[in-house]
C-alpha cells in the first residue's frame, strides 16, 4: 500500500498545486518541498520509495505540461 500511494500521490500533488498556482514550476517546487520534509522527518525510509517519488513527480510534471489551456478561437 505504501508503494502504491508513493506512486500516485506526488504526481497528483503536482497537478493540484499547478492548478492552484497557475504555474507548473511552482507546483513542482511545492511538492518537492513536501516530500523533502517527509524524508527529513523520517516518514520515507528506503531509497526505493525516494526513486518512486521522483518518478511520480516527473510523471505529474509531464501531465501538467500537457494540461496547457487551449487558445481561444477568435471570430
Amino acid at each position: 500500500m505504501e508503494y502504491l500511494s508513493t506512486l500516485i500521490l506526488p504526481g497528483l500533488l503536482v497537478l493540484l498545486f499547478t492548478r492552484v498556482t497557475y504555474n507548473r514550476v511552482i507546483g513542482l517546487v511545492l511538492t518537492v518541498a513536501l516530500i523533502a520534509g517527509s524524508v527529513y522527518k523520517g516518514y520515507t525510509d528506503s531509497f526505493i520509495l525516494i526513486v518512486i517519488d521522483a518518478f511520480s513527480l516527473t510523471a505529474g510534471f509531464w501531465l501538467a505540461v500537457k494540461m496547457r489551456p487551449k487558445p481561444m478561437k477568435q471570430g
